[in-house]
């Protein structure tokens, strides 16, 4: 029986109970107001308990609408909220065991360490669970491929983490956009005060030993082997290239979603980057490989689409540096958050399109000095928001192809090319450090712009570059 073929979790309690245990499914109404019938409730385990998988196990638990039948963490001290907020959830450290013996599972929530995202959603997904995944989706360009794949092979409903793209603010940018009010977009500007970890520095050296509760092999999963240590676990894994995908990971999917959505972007054609240097005493920049760098400024050109009929540069910069005023916007306005940190910024023809972190406070100067706030467009008032793991799990009750599957806004089909775009700007990063040595010296070819055929996955001008489309999994450990 196909997919297709196959009955949602909640036609088929419904009909177990009438045919095999003899009695109806009571009326709602009859149980009393609020209450959500157990055919209603969604199987969920989740993987990640700690730190932003609370928040998602929390959110997709719905205060009962769904039910936490597990939780899978490899450090049982980050889950220690989750274990007392879902105390009936059976518990487990290795995510393959809970897939093996949950039969019952629907779906799950992945919120571990960029490096574990692909094996554990695409293992799910082959056992037809139903998957919410944190931005990025992936760690690597092909993993995104991959999983936008399986997700469409195997019938199944998909979210990425990135919550503001269901929020009011993109709805109100796209509304406006498509009004025609700020006109085609040629230039965009995106940035972030992020990393707010260590980037830049050397691999540690010395070997303490592991935190108390941590199963650190499960925690390595398909990454290269390294041993423990604290600049890697908890929280700074962010910053090494073998577990995290640095700010760009940690940001762009928040940020760079709203453009991408708004102007309907694809895949982009080019890529170029340069990145901020810890100097050694010789003024000789350090080669560290292994570690994000500080800073880093990206340029992803991307070709005309169906909404925008000319070709966009996005200008992304991370590390604390940020695009200049433009001219339109008054020298005391914000731009992006209050506080200017993090932001968006689309340069118009007939004037600029802002916003913050999440698509927040979005605005427009126009041209002809009129500032438009969603506070004061009344086009922009009456849009519906059901909240991003809410619209996930109502579309898994539906299931695939449902009208609520079709309305999630980060289902793969669009989280995938996205992840891919933003992981382009990881592609060029570590393609600016790839060196050669000649003679004593050291050169560095891959500095210099990318060319990318995006349907093939393949940098065509620099083939040095393409070592950072896939990466080698640990031994025992496959996609």
């Amino acid at each position: 029986m196909s997919s297709q073929q196959k009955s949602t979790r909640r036609s088929f309690i419904k009909k177990t109970a009438v045919t095999v245990l003899g009695f109806s499914i009571v009326p709602r109404h009859v149980l009393g107001q609020g209450f959500t019938a157990p055919s209603d409730q969604l199987n969920i385990a989740v993987i990640g308990g700690g730190g932003k998988g609370y928040s998602d196990a929390v959110n997709a638990w719905g205060g009962g609408t769904s039910r936490i039948s597990a939780i899978c963490d490899v450090d049982w001290n980050m889950a220690a909220n989750a274990f007392e907020k879902f105390p009936d959830a059976k518990r487990y450290k290795d995510y393959r065991k809970l897939l093996d013996e949950m039969n019952d599972i629907d779906a799950i929530t992945v919120s571990t360490p960029d490096h574990t995202h692909a094996v554990i959603a695409h293992a799910a997904m082959q056992l037809n669970k139903h998957v919410y995944v944190q931005k990025p989706l992936t760690h690597s360009i092909h993993e995104a491929r991959v999983l936008t794949e399986a997700a469409n092979r195997y019938k199944i409903v998909s979210q990425m983490g990135n919550q503001g793209a269901s929020g009011g603010g993109v709805k109100t940018m796209i509304k406006w956009f498509d009004e025609g009010i700020v006109g085609s977009v040629s230039e965009v500007h995106v940035w972030t005060n992020r990393p707010v970890w260590p980037q830049g520095i050397k691999s540690p050296t010395d070997k303490p030993s592991v935190m108390d509760g941590l199963d650190w092999d499960n925690w390595i999963g398909p990454a290269q082997w390294v041993d423990y240590h604290p600049l890697y676990h908890p929280f700074k894994w962010r910053g090494w290239w073998n577990f995290g995908t640095g700010a760009l990971g940690d940001m762009a999917c928040h940020l760079i979603d709203p453009p991408f959505r708004v102007l309907g972007l694809g895949y982009p054609t080019e890529v170029e980057s340069s990145v901020g240097a810890i100097f050694s005493r010789d003024w000789v920049p350090d080669y560290l490989p292994e570690s994000c760098p500080p800073s880093s400024r990206t340029q992803l050109k991307f070709p005309a689409s169906d909404k925008n009929p000319v070709e966009v540069k996005m200008d992304w910069t991370d590390g604390g540096l940020r695009p200049f005023h433009p001219e339109l916007i008054p020298a005391d306005h914000p731009i992006g958050d209050d506080d200017s940190a993090n932001g968006v910024i689309m340069m118009g023809e007939k004037g600029i399109m802002t916003c913050g972190t999440y698509a927040e406070n979005p605005k427009i100067y126009l041209n002809s000095g009129e500032v438009m706030t969603a506070e004061t467009n009344a086009t922009a008032t009456t849009l519906p928001e059901n909240g991003h793991h809410a619209d996930w799990v109502n579309a898994c009750k539906e299931g695939y192809g449902s009208d609520e599957h079709k309305r999630l806004t980060s289902s793969f089909d669009f989280a995938g090319p996205l992840t891919e775009s933003i992981l382009m700007g990881n592609l060029a990063i570590r393609s600016f450090n790839v060196r050669e040595q000649k003679g004593d010296n050291f050169e560095y070819p891959g500095r210099k712009k990318l060319l990318w055929d995006g349907e093939n996955m393949k940098i065509t001008n620099f083939e040095p570059a393409n070592q950072f489309v896939k990466r080698t999994y640990r031994e025992g450990w496959s996609l």
